[in-house]
C-alpha cells in the first residue's frame, strides 16, 4: 500500500524557512515530495495549523491513570512497588489504550520502555502484542524491555526494610518482588530475540536497562559491549530522585556519569530519562558524548522528584527531548500539554529567555525521534518522512482579534482537543480527532472492568500497604540522611 496524498494548511510550523501561511504539502510513499505556496487554494476552507508529529521520547505505556491504583503523589521509591496493582490484565489491550491516547494527542512516535509486563506471556510474545497494538494505532515505536537484576525494593540490602515489618508482610514482599533475576546473558539474548520478532521500519528495538541502581555492573558492561558491537540503541533512567542521587554518590565516588563513560555506555546511542539530579559537570559530559536527555515534567511533579536542570542541560548543548512517562500532569497522556508544561517550568524568568519556543518545540521533536529511532528530523521539508500533526486553528485562535504567532498560541493554550489529524509515514491515523477503527472509550471501559477483577489478587498487599509505605519512607529517609 502506498501512503501518498496532500494536505493544505493555513499555517505551518516546522518548515526550514520558519512559519508559513497558505501551504500545500504533498507526499509519495510516505516521503514529502513538495512543500509549496497554496495561494487561493486555501480560500474558504477551515484554518489549520500543520506541524511535525510529536515524539514521546520516554513512556511506559501504562493502561490506566496510576492514581486510580492509589499512587497519588507517592515518591518513586514507594510508587514503584505500588504499581504492581496495575499489572496489565491483557498485553495487547493494555498497550493499545495508551498508544491510542498518544496518537490522539498528536504523537507519531512513542518510546515504549516496557517495565511492567503482564506475566501471562513469554517476553517475545508480549513484545509482539505491543507491536501489534502500535501497528493497529499506526504510530512508530521503540520497544525496550526493562532489564534489571538488582535492588528490587530499595537501593541496597532489603534486610533492614524487612526488619521493620511483621514477618508475614516481609514474606509477602519477598515472594512478590524478590525473585531470582535472569542472568545478564539471558536478558540480552531475550532483547535480541524480541528484535528478531518485531524490528522493522516502524519498530526499533533497544536495550532498556531500568537504571544503574537496578542493574549489576556485569549487566551494564554486557549491554555496553553489545550496543557497541551491534549499534543497538540503549534507553535508561538516570538520577530521577534525590534517593538515587545519594545512592550514586555512595556507590560511585568517581561519579556515576564517569562510570557510564568508563564502561562505554555514554555514547550517541544512549538516551537518559529524567536526569533530575544531574550536576553541571555531568551535563557537560552527557552533552559531549552526544547522548539525549528526556525530561518528563508531569511525572516529576506527580512523583515529587524535583524539576531538574532542563535549562542548564539545553544551554550546555544536551539534546533535550520530552516524554510523558505514562504519568502526564492531568493523567491523560496529552503530549501537547507536557511540551507546554516543560516550557512553562524551564523556559525562563521575567525578560530572560532560555530558548526560542519554536526551537524548543522543533528540537525536542527531532531529538525525540532520534531517541525512538525514527527516521528524519520531523521537519516539514522535501525528503523528510510525511509525519504531521494538524490542529484546528479556528479553535486555537478562537478570538481572532489580531494576527498572533501560531507558536505562541500553541504554547499558550493547545491541547489534545485541538487535534484534527495525525499522519504517520503518509498514512492518516487520526481523522477529525478520532482513531478510525478504535473505540477508545469502550477499550478503556473494558480495561477498567478487567482491573476491578485483577486487583483482587493483591488484596493482602493492599491491606498491608500502610505498613509497607511507612517502612519504605523510613528506610529511604535514613539512607539519604533526612531523618
Amino acid at each position: 500500500m502506498t501512503h501518498s496524498g496532500e494536505l493544505y494548511a493555513s499555517h505551518t510550523i516546522g518548515e526550514p524557512q520558519g512559519p508559513q501561511k497558505e501551504r500545500r504539502i504533498r507526499w509519495e510513499h510516505g516521503i514529502i515530495t513538495a512543500v509549496e505556496d497554496a495561494g487561493a487554494l486555501t480560500t474558504g476552507i477551515p484554518r489549520t495549523l500543520v506541524m511535525p508529529a510529536l515524539a514521546n521520547a520516554h513512556d511506559h505505556v501504562r493502561p490506566m491513570p496510576m492514581s486510580s491504583f492509589g499512587t497519588a503523589f507517592l515518591p518513586l521509591e514507594a510508587w514503584l512497588p505500588r504499581t504492581i496493582l496495575a499489572t496489565p490484565p491483557d498485553a495487547y489491550k493494555a498497550a493499545l489504550a495508551p498508544l491510542a491516547r498518544a496518537a490522539l494527542s498528536g504523537c507519531g512516535a512513542v518510546m515504549v520502555h516496557y517495565t511492567r509486563p503482564s506475566g501471562k506471556l513469554d517476553p517475545v510474545e508480549e513484545a509482539c502484542e505491543v507491536a501489534r497494538a502500535a501497528r493497529d494505532v499506526g504510530v512508530r515505536i521503540a520497544f525496550a524491555p526493562a532489564l534489571r537484576d538488582e535492588n528490587p525494593l530499595v537501593y541496597g540490602d532489603e534486610t533492614a526494610l524487612f526488619d521493620k515489618l511483621p514477618a508475614s508482610t516481609a514474606a509477602l514482599l519477598r515472594e512478590t518482588f524478590c525473585r531470582p533475576p535472569l542472568s545478564p546473558e539471558r536478558l540480552i539474548e531475550t532483547t535480541e530475540q524480541i528484535a528478531e520478532a518485531i524490528q522493522g521500519p516502524m519498530v526499533d528495538v533497544q536495550f532498556g536497562p531500568a537504571g544503574v541502581q537496578w542493574c549489576s555492573d556485569e549487566l551494564l558492561q554486557a549491554i555496553a559491549r553489545r550496543s557497541a558491537d551491534t549499534g543497538r540503541r540503549v534507553h535508561m533512567h538516570l538520577l530521577e530522585t534525590p534517593y538515587q542521587r545519594r545512592w550514586a554518590d555512595l556507590t560511585f565516588p568517581q561519579g556515576i556519569v564517569s562510570y557510564l563513560k568508563h564502561i562505554g555506555l555514554l555514547s550517541p546511542r544512549l538516551t537518559l530519562a529524567h536526569c533530575v539530579h544531574a550536576r553541571p559537570h555531568e551535563l557537560d559530559m552527557i552533552a559531549e558524548a552526544g547522548c539525549r536527555i528526556v525530561t518528563n515534567s508531569g511525572s516529576n511533579l506527580h512523583l515529587r522528584s524535583g524539576l531538574g536542570p532542563v535549562a542548564g542541560a539545553w544551554q550546555r548543548g544536551c539534546h533535550v527531548a520530552i516524554g510523558v512517562d505514562g504519568q502526564a500532569f492531568d493523567e491523560d497522556d496529552d503530549m501537547i500539554r507536557e511540551i507546554r508544561l516543560a516550557n512553562a517550568l524551564h523556559g525562563g524568568t521575567g525578560f530572560a529567555k532560555n530558548w526560542s519556543r519554536q526551537d524548543f518545540l522543533l528540537q525536542s521533536i527531532a531529538h525525540g525521534r532520534q531517541a525512538i529511532g525514527s527516521p528524519g528530523t520531523g521537519r516539514i521539508a522535501v525528503g523528510e518522512p510525511a509525519d504531521f500533526l494538524e490542529l484546528d486553528y479556528d479553535r486555537l485562535d478562537r478570538d481572532r482579534i489580531m494576527d498572533v504567532e501560531p507558536v505562541d498560541l500553541f504554547f499558550a493554550r493547545a491541547n489534545a482537543r485541538h487535534v484534527l489529524q495525525v499522519i504517520v509515514a503518509g498514512k492518516t491515523i487520526v481523522a477529525q480527532g478520532r482513531l478510525p477503527g478504535i473505540d477508545i472509550d469502550a477499550l478503556e471501559n473494558e480495561l477498567r472492568s478487567s482491573y476491578r477483577q485483577s486487583v483482587r489478587r493483591f488484596e493482602t498487599l493492599n491491606r498491608d500497604w500502610p505498613l509497607i509505605e511507612a517502612a519504605l519512607a523510613e528506610w529511604n529517609q535514613a539512607y539519604s540522611g533526612c531523618c
